[in-house]
């Protein structure tokens, strides 16, 4: 007669049968993951979509960094939007450094060469960064590439041969245009490195049309304000049409980033390298929509609880938009 084996031995058995199954299921039919476990879903916005980058400060111009999306309201001349997009620091960036190359800005160009080798390191592997120079005459250096350290290595070359002019209004503007062309999958921006005192041999493109042009490629203007070492500033190089690049960066959602209050380039520079990749990237598609290629003023604010924009807290957001069918196929 075969011995019987105590029922918590068997009990131990079937428990163990029990777990083998569920390990096998589990093998077949994982289980799903939570929305932290998720991997980042890549992100694709179509043509119909208005993407507006933006930047909050409170009172003490500290960034507001844990902002949610329900804490924004945005509305296009009076009538509130949808937002149906939001992330921060997820899009990929286009960046095109615009560098004053002249015997004003000669000084500067040495620390810059270190800053850019440092601060480009931050950017993530799929940013790319494209390289001009610009004294009477504007020259793309680098081609946008995801190769930082090509850059890097190109700004070595700056400042081999200085130029007299400082011509802002069309070195803003190729820029801008280049990024529009080349990068319609990307948050794009320019970085300006300049004294920002236009002294031009030649009349460029006025600041109307650098400014339209900015805003119809969706480039912020970003600045990076060198002290000003050339000679004092006559009536005729203030001429009506030159760029006036505070004015600029405002209505394109930008900034100023003055080198004397920062204390140095390497500083400065990645302030606004921060900025740029941990922008609140929000959007939303234009009710009534538009495709009229005119200009469409946008309201970014806060919700009511954070009290009024301008006074509890800053955002720095571009105005408005073109709404054009011309716009990118894609983001």
């Amino acid at each position: 007669m075969p011995s019987r084996k105590p029922r918590r031995f068997q009990n131990a058995i079937e428990m163990r049968r029990t777990l083998a199954g569920l390990v096998a299921l589990a093998m077949i039919c994982p289980t799903p993951v939570t929305a932290q476990q998720q991997p980042e879903a890549r992100i694709k916005l179509d043509v119909e979509m208005v993407l507006v980058d933006a930047t909050v400060k409170d009172k003490a111009g500290h960034v507001m960094d844990e902002l949610k999306k329900e804490d924004f309201r945005l509305d296009q001349e009076g009538v509130q939007q949808e937002i149906v997009h939001f992330s921060r620091g997820q899009l990929p960036l286009a960046v095109a450094i615009v560098v004053q190359e002249n015997r004003w800005a000669q000084s500067f160009l040495r620390p810059l060469r270190y800053a850019t080798l440092s601060v480009l390191k931050a950017l993530k592997p799929e940013d790319q960064v494209a390289l001009f120079a610009f004294a009477d005459n504007v020259e793309r250096r680098v081609e946008l590439t995801a190769d930082k350290s090509k850059v890097a290595a190109q700004v070595d070359t700056i400042g081999q041969s200085l130029g007299v002019g400082t011509n802002i209004n069309d070195a803003v503007f190729h820029a801008a245009e280049y990024l529009r062309e080349k990068a319609p999958a990307a948050r794009r921006a320019i970085i300006l490195v300049s004294d920002n005192t236009p002294a031009e041999c030649r009349k460029g493109e006025s600041h109307e049309k650098v400014l339209r042009t900015a805003l119809e490629a969706e480039t912020a203007v970003y600045s990076l304000k060198l002290p000003y070492r050339g000679p004092v500033a006559l009536d005729s190089m203030l001429e009506h049409w030159l760029v006036n690049v505070g004015k600029l960066t405002a209505e394109t959602g930008g900034e100023v980033i003055d080198l004397e209050k920062e204390g140095s380039l390497f500083i400065a520079f990645q302030t606004i390298l921060t900025r740029l990749r941990t922008r609140y990237a929000i959007g939303f598609y234009p009710t009534p929509k538009m495709d009229d290629n005119k200009f469409h003023k946008l309201n970014l604010a806060l919700a009511p609880t954070f009290g009024n924009r301008g006074h509890d807290y800053q955002m720095i957001a571009r105005t408005g938009y073109y709404a054009s069918n011309a716009r990118a196929a894609s983001r």
